[in-house]
């Protein structure tokens, strides 16, 4: 069983999948993943969450080596306790931020911007909503957001909706980007090209993991490119419908442990 698991990656999104919506995890599905690890499995987080805001729910589960995927894959991590920060940047995937924020700007009313620092944290162009971001945030005038290529931008409104977003993006027209949009008013817009899916594929092909062995489990549009790409691709039973298209099964509510039914079985 141990040298059939270690041929397996399974690729695991965080919030939504993992992480209940206020940001806890139960026991039971933390128990799953350091079992399904302990197998010699790949387990790799696969999230639209910045290195910061990864590395504490990293260390929770206990894994100390492999890979993860974050910022919705411009960013890739190789997991090392030797490290001071307990991993290595492999890759990152950058963008001139500049045309898209000049499309956003005052497209929304109340919105606001985030650019990504790697390691560090986030430029914002006005306060986000206490607990959304983590890291060093620093307000900073509109014209410094745009200074240096960036992994992804966040745009932000507290009173907006998913839908108002995704009609926001067909009015403006977003081009030569990749871009998804959350439960939320919330629109991550990252590099064109880039993924969970196109960071994992480069992961697989690391540890030469064959195409057929591959697993993904998420929840949300920003994972919609993984489901499609792994053989099995495993919906939340809280994912849209429009997400759930793109899955091979539905597994149940990350409230009712959803993902741990889908760890379970590679223990069987």
């Amino acid at each position: 069983m141990t040298r059939k698991m270690a041929e397996r990656l399974i690729a695991l999104d965080l919030d939504g999948t993992m992480l209940h919506h206020d940001g806890t995890m139960s026991p039971a599905v933390r128990q799953a993943v350091r079992e399904v690890a302990e197998t010699g499995a790949h387990v790799v987080i696969a999230t639209g969450r910045a290195i910061v805001a990864t590395m504490p729910i990293v260390a929770h589960l206990g894994l100390e080596h492999g890979y993860a995927v974050c910022s919705n894959g411009a960013v890739t991590l190789r997991l090392d306790p030797d490290e001071p920060d307990g991993y290595r940047i492999l890759e990152t995937v950058t963008f001139d931020p500049a045309p898209v924020l000049e499309m956003l700007r005052g497209s929304w009313p109340d919105a606001v911007v985030a650019v990504e620092e790697i390691g560090v944290g986030f430029k914002v162009s006005a306060p986000f909503p206490d607990g959304e971001l983590e890291g060093v945030v620093r307000i900073v005038p509109w014209a410094d957001l745009s200074r240096s290529p960036a992994t992804r931008v966040t745009f932000r409104s507290p009173t907006g909706t998913a839908a108002d977003f995704l009609a926001l993006v067909e009015r403006i027209g977003l081009h030569g980007v990749n871009y998804a949009v959350g439960f939320t008013a919330w629109l991550d817009i990252n590099p064109e090209g880039v993924s969970k899916a196109s960071a994992l594929e480069l992961v697989r092909r690391r540890l030469r993991v064959e195409p057929r062995e591959t697993t993904a489990v998420g929840d949300q549009r920003n994972d919609i490119e993984m489901l499609h790409w792994a053989a099995r691709g495993v919906a939340m039973g809280n994912a849209p419908d429009e997400v759930k298209v793109f899955a091979d099964e539905v597994t149940l509510d990350v409230d009712e442990d959803g993902l741990v039914l889908v760890l379970k079985s590679f223990l069987a």
